[in-house]
């Protein structure tokens, strides 16, 4: 049974909310689902194959419900199959009527060499990556929209903008993606009530299970052209990451922000949040461009963008 020191919070004054977390079978998500739970709200932590190679995941989150008296509950969600998205958020509605949070933390690692990928095997990690996020979100924000609130919570990547070592490139790229997806729906979503904040954790190497669960090219002979020029080099990065990484920097403090934000009061909440111990610049980037893109759509008459407001109820769906 999973056991956590930390008491449950006092959560009187913050509202309770519905939230669906993508991906929630380990690492960011496991870890969110937890402390959000512990915070009061009502989580829905999404795993795909819940009665197969998750099953013990399903146990081990019931078990964790039961052991800190929180409403920790699972949900089958494969981010691959719109069929699946669309049934998961149609069982959080029909078992609490509602939702208010949305989580995109699904994601897939990959390493080595960019060349080594067929481009079919870069295309499945944006199809998990990226696409993941539009099915659930084609799933989920009629019902946001119709009720005119909500929250779109984005797990970005400081590889996004910050410094990014070389043998990641199709998860970089992929997570590049996603978060300029998650900066055009924050625009496109505000006059219908609903909030964007992004989540931007750096390189945890302990913690997670990127690392240990992440794949690699099929094309074996490019890639061993490449060792011998790169020789050793994943293991490198891997050992250098670690390194920068203070001796407290723990994949929960991404959890903690998560946590912040959701019960950050609405309309209050930041847009990005970084939470990287390493320091690796993706933070000053990211001020930057946040700031451009503010002052370009103040330009242009759109400041309104910039934070959701209510949303009038009909019509909104």
């Amino acid at each position: 049974m999973d056991t956590d020191p930390r008491p449950v919070p006092d959560a009187v004054s913050v509202p309770r909310r519905t939230i669906l977390i993508t991906g929630a079978g380990s690492g960011f998500g496991a870890l969110s689902a937890r402390a959000l739970a512990r915070a009061g709200h009502t989580v829905y932590a999404a795993m795909r194959d819940t009665a197969g190679r998750n099953a013990e995941r399903v146990a081990r989150a019931e078990e964790y419900a039961t052991a800190h008296g929180v409403d920790l509950r699972t949900v089958e969600l494969d981010v691959l199959s719109q069929e699946s998205a669309d049934a998961a958020v149609a069982e959080v509605l029909a078992r609490s009527g509602t939702l208010d949070v949305l989580v995109h933390n699904a994601g897939h690692m990959v390493t080595g060499p960019a060349e080594a990928f067929t481009p079919e095997e870069l295309a499945a990690v944006y199809d998990t990556n990226v696409l993941g996020t539009q099915r659930v979100n084609r799933a989920a924000l009629p019902h946001l929209r119709a009720q005119g609130h909500g929250l779109l919570l984005w797990v970005g990547s400081t590889s996004s903008r910050g410094g990014t070592p070389p043998y990641l490139a199709p998860y970089f790229a992929a997570k590049a993606a996603m978060d300029a997806l998650a900066v055009s729906y924050a625009a496109e979503l505000a006059r219908f009530g609903i909030e964007t904040s992004i989540v931007v954790p750096g390189a945890f190497t302990s913690g997670t299970e990127h690392f240990a669960n992440g794949g690699h090219p099929s094309d074996g002979a490019v890639a061993r052209v490449y060792e011998e020029r790169y020789a050793g080099l994943t293991d490198q990065v891997g050992r250098r990451l670690a390194a920068l990484a203070p001796a407290d920097a723990d994949a929960s403090l991404v959890a903690d922000a998560v946590v912040g934000i959701v019960d950050a009061p609405d309309g209050e909440r930041p847009f990005r949040v970084h939470v990287d111990p390493s320091d690796d610049g993706s933070e000053e980037v990211s001020r930057v461009a946040d700031r451009i893109r503010a002052e370009f759509l103040t330009r242009i008459g759109l400041a309104d963008l910039l934070a959701p407001r209510p949303a009038a109820r009909e019509g909104a769906a």
